[in-house]
């Protein structure tokens, strides 16, 4: 079977490869899938530059989830059927032909979506979802600042945010960039070059947004806290600028925010009931046809390195996809 290897670690992808490889069979707790579609987040970049908080022993493959059928059950499986269309978090593995995966990091995957859509379902929306109803504790009627909203989370946000009730404002980075977030329903729609701030107090009439979602860190995060509502809440959920900023306490002392950090996996297992919740509500939702994740580019698994570098790049739109077949 083929599948992307990282065999060393850098900052342009240049080392990663399609090679054969051979898996072993699925352990205890295991099964094992023929991977159909894998959606690229940008931990996967972070880690195969060797960025990321995690840090697989070399060699790997990366991608952290994908959607696939059953091919073989390891023991002490329940719950799984061969053949089943099921939606996996790996950590890492996506991006190969076959993966072994724990069967408790698999659920069924909607039946109204794609393979591409239900690849890329996971990460982005339960991230937003984390965020913004758990860590945020977005209101119906509050005001919602979007940073990145062009990207896969950000996208994911700006969706969410809606479906909770907010007004959204979002920012990106390019025309075709917030012609995108505003085919995704964002009421407000800017530039997130400097200034961007003036236009969120001007819409807001000098209140502020009341949650600031930022996957983006840098120069948008210390303007953020110039735009913050009294009382709001500053989500920290990345830093795709490259620079992670720093913040003086008087600032939140004076203004009255907060500022929350955002790890919706380690959340979700750290608090397991919540994290079911997050779950039940997203499937829900793409269940009544209220979401549907959009994506804008699909790489075959010899192209791989395209897809991450997309990422890589700021050049996505939505969220990208790996598929296992040209």
């Amino acid at each position: 079977m083929k599948a992307l290897l990282c065999e060393k670690l850098s900052s342009d992808l240049a080392d990663l490869k399609v090679k054969d490889i051979t898996l072993p069979p699925p352990g205890k707790g295991e099964v094992r899938l023929k991977m159909l579609a894998a959606s690229v987040n940008f931990p996967d970049v972070l880690m195969v530059q060797g960025l990321y908080q995690a840090k697989p022993p070399l060699p790997f493959t990366p991608g952290m989830e994908g959607v696939g059928r059953v091919l073989a059950l390891g023991e002490a499986v329940e719950g799984v059927a061969i053949g089943d269309r099921v939606i996996a978090g790996t950590g890492v593995g996506a991006f190969a032909e076959e993966v072994n995966v724990a069967a408790n990091r698999l659920r069924p995957a909607p039946e109204r979506l794609s393979d591409v859509e239900a690849a890329a379902l996971t990460a982005a929306y339960h991230t937003a979802y984390v965020a913004l109803h758990f860590r945020g504790t977005l209101q119906k009627g509050e005001t919602l600042l979007v940073h990145g909203a062009a990207g896969g989370v950000g996208m994911a946000a700006v969706e969410v945010g809606k479906l909770m009730g907010a007004r959204v404002i979002a920012t990106a980075s390019t025309p075709e960039k917030r012609e995108a977030v505003q085919k995704a329903g964002a009421d407000h729609v800017l530039s997130s070059e400097p200034g961007f701030y003036k236009r969120v107090r001007d819409l807001t009439e000098g209140r502020g947004a009341d949650v600031i979602y930022d996957p983006v860190g840098g120069d948008v995060f210390d303007e953020s806290v110039r735009c913050i509502a009294f009382g709001g809440r500053l989500l920290v959920v990345g830093f795709a600028s490259g620079r992670i900023p720093t913040l003086p306490v008087n600032m939140p002392l004076i203004k009255g925010f907060s500022v929350v950090g955002v790890r919706a996996g380690e959340f979700r297992r750290r608090v397991p009931e919540q994290g079911r919740q997050s779950v039940e509500q997203v499937d829900a939702w793409v269940n009544k046809g209220l979401l549907t994740p959009h994506v804008s580019a699909t790489f075959p698994l010899r192209e791989a390195p395209k897809a991450m570098a997309l990422l890589k790049d700021r050049k996505a739109i939505g969220k990208v996809v790996v598929t296992m077949t040209d």
